[in-house]
């Protein structure tokens, strides 16, 4: 077979019919005179809002305070349906610029409504404890409040005057919001020729699992070419971002670059530190050990960074249906939890779900939760592989989650990022433990085995190798400015510390860092990846041993959104993230699993000819 024909065999199968959203439970389009109608409600409440109660919180009831928190959270709750709804157009095609231009207008208004509710929590941040205290005592409507009103004071060290904050707020839409835009719109709209074919990054970055090695070749050497022709670009917006970032954490006195993602993250620095530190300590003994069996059982020598993904040679490359992965998610849910399932079977019902491959569209995946009271909706780019069955069941983990924790209303019903992705993760481990109880085939079992390993380093050591760069990139920025050359060899290095020996770097995966969209939208945030996966992973030897009584337990975790501390949510199973064992018990799951499978392999290798 020609190159070309391999490539346009991968192409056809990778694309298997998916569906597109309904977005009409939020608005019928963006020229919906709902869409108007509603900002101009919040824009009247904020300002009657700002005139009635800026710099008098001090004196208001505990009633009274509740009233205005009460109504905040109301004004909030519009805003945030039309902001969703423009962000969720604006991710389904990035190429439109009428979307596009509705995007940036609902960012610009919504902002310039959030200006004025600015007070809020900057005056509740004036109160002193005592007097908040009392207020508490007075009101249970107010005390209904007080997580969302802890949180909120948790930046209360961090805050600055009045003024200052206005600006940053006013600012952000032309300042960070603007680079983000940019690096989105950049990378949306790259195209990678590949054999004669212009792919988008979905269909290119998915070449990098073909079963062709030479097929995956290819497709790594343009990703390469086409990220390194717009490096300079991404090194810009990596460097304003970091050195932003840098002045503000100077302003609001943060120790370091991770602190305050740790603070909104609601985790203190030295657990995250514990986090990093061990799975920094466990390199040798999981990714290193791993791809060390997989260059023997591929045959090689060393892997080439676009091995790093590649199917094994037992894997027959099989594409799974929609509707295949449909019934295999919903089933695996089921068996768990009846309740579960019957809420993400709205997700399919309803179309809540875009999951079909498209130019434009954004190449990652996501649920975003919009507002309680509507639901959330869910992204992905679906190609029939094992890996995006789980990513299904991982985005509508995100989607219970979000959908249980809504009657905590607007506020405080999400969760910080460290907990954001249980159930997410959680809903991944059902899914490959119902696969694997379906497989007979022993090969085929070693396959599925194989792909949650791989789904777990990525998921643990590759974030945290992610999170390294991030530290390291902040921490020089501190100093200079970084060149794309810098920048490049702090990737490489990261890299090879993470993936091991059995890798081979060319030259041009040193570009790879700059497609990655979390360290543009979040810093720091691909350390709740880790987090999460070890939080699961003990989470499920819980439910292994004591399964009696687990499923209320988890459903009542989920509910609680954003109302209860990592500490809290953890108790009633018996943990503690505080414990320096809680991260190795965590990473014990994955040790345990590559423990399986050179059990298996050894056979294998003994057989082979």
């Amino acid at each position: 077979m020609s190159a070309s024909a391999a490539l346009a065999v991968n192409l056809e199968e990778a694309i298997p019919a998916a569906p597109r959203w309904d977005l009409s439970d939020l608005f019928d389009g963006p020229d919906d005179p709902r869409v108007g109608r509603l900002l101009e409600e919040a824009e009247a409440e904020a300002s009657r809002l700002e005139e009635r109660y800026k710099g008098r919180l001090a004196e208001l009831s505990g009633d009274a305070l509740a009233e205005l928190v009460t109504a905040y959270e109301a004004v909030q709750e519009r805003l945030g349906r039309v902001s969703s709804y423009a962000s969720l157009l604006f991710a389904a095609d990035r190429d439109d610029p009428e979307i596009g231009r509705f995007y940036q207008d609902v960012e610009e208004r919504v902002n310039a409504i959030e200006t004025k509710l600015l007070f809020v929590t900057l005056d509740l941040n004036k109160l002193e404890d005592e007097e908040l205290e009392a207020r508490f005592a007075q009101s249970p409507t107010l005390a209904r409040y007080r997580p969302w009103i802890r949180n909120v004071r948790a930046f209360r060290p961090h805050q600055l005057s009045d003024e200052v904050e206005r600006v940053l707020h006013e600012k952000h839409i032309t300042g960070r919001a603007a680079w983000v835009r940019l690096f989105d719109e950049t990378l949306a709209a790259l195209r990678f020729p590949i054999d004669g074919r212009e792919l988008t990054a979905q269909q290119a970055f998915d070449l990098l699992s073909a079963k062709d090695r030479s097929v995956r070749e290819r497709a790594a050497t343009s990703i390469g070419r086409v990220l390194a022709a717009n490096v300079k670009l991404f090194s810009r917006i990596t460097n304003t971002l970091a050195k932003d970032k840098l002045i503000e954490d100077g302003w609001r006195k943060f120790p370091r670059p991770i602190s305050a993602r740790n603070l909104a993250n609601q985790v203190e620095d030295e657990v995250v530190d514990a986090l990093i530190a061990a799975v920094r300590s466990a390199y040798p003994r999981l990714s290193h050990r791993y791809y060390g069996l997989k260059a023997r059982w591929l045959g090689l020598d060393r892997l080439q960074y676009w091995d790093r993904n590649a199917p094994l040679p037992e894997d027959d490359d099989r594409r799974r249906p929609w509707n295949e992965a449909k019934v295999v998610v919903l089933d695996a849910y089921r068996r768990f939890s009846p309740r579960l399932a019957s809420i993400l079977e709205r997700f399919f019902e309803r179309r809540w779900i875009d999951a079909e491959v498209r130019p434009g569209k954004d190449s990652g995946a996501f649920c975003h939760p919009t507002v309680p009271s509507v639901h959330p909706f869910v992204l992905m780019n679906y190609q029939g592989k094992t890996r995006d069955v789980m990513t299904l069941a991982h985005e509508l983990g995100h989607g219970v989650h979000q959908t249980l924790a809504a009657e905590q209303g607007y506020l405080m019903s999400g969760t910080p990022l460290t907990l954001a992705e249980t159930a997410s993760v959680f809903g991944e481990q059902l899914t490959f433990e119902a696969l694997l109880d379906q497989e007979r085939d022993p090969a085929r079992r070693r396959v599925l085995l194989t792909s949650k390993i791989e789904d777990k380093i990525n998921t643990v050591v590759r974030q945290i190798a992610f999170c390294e760069f991030e530290l390291r990139v902040h921490e020089r920025r501190k100093d200079t400015e970084l060149t794309p050359d810098e920048l490049g060899n702090l990737w490489i290095e990261v890299q090879g510390e993470s993936l091991g020996p059995a890798f081979e770097f060319r030259e041009d995966y040193r570009f790879y860092w700059s497609y990655i969209p979390h360290f543009v939208h979040v810093p720091f945030y691909v350390y709740a990846y880790a987090f999460g996966d070890c939080l699961v992973s003990s989470l499920y030897a819980v439910y292994e041993e004591q399964p009696r009584g687990f499923e209320e337990r988890y459903l009542e975790l989920l509910r609680a959104g954003g109302t209860l501390r990592h500490r809290e949510l953890l108790a009633p199973f018996g943990l503690d993230a505080n414990d320096p064992a809680f991260w190795a018990k965590g990473l014990g799951l994955l040790e345990r699993l590559i423990d399986r499978l050179e059990a298996e392999l050894s056979n294998v290798f003994r057989t082979a000819p």
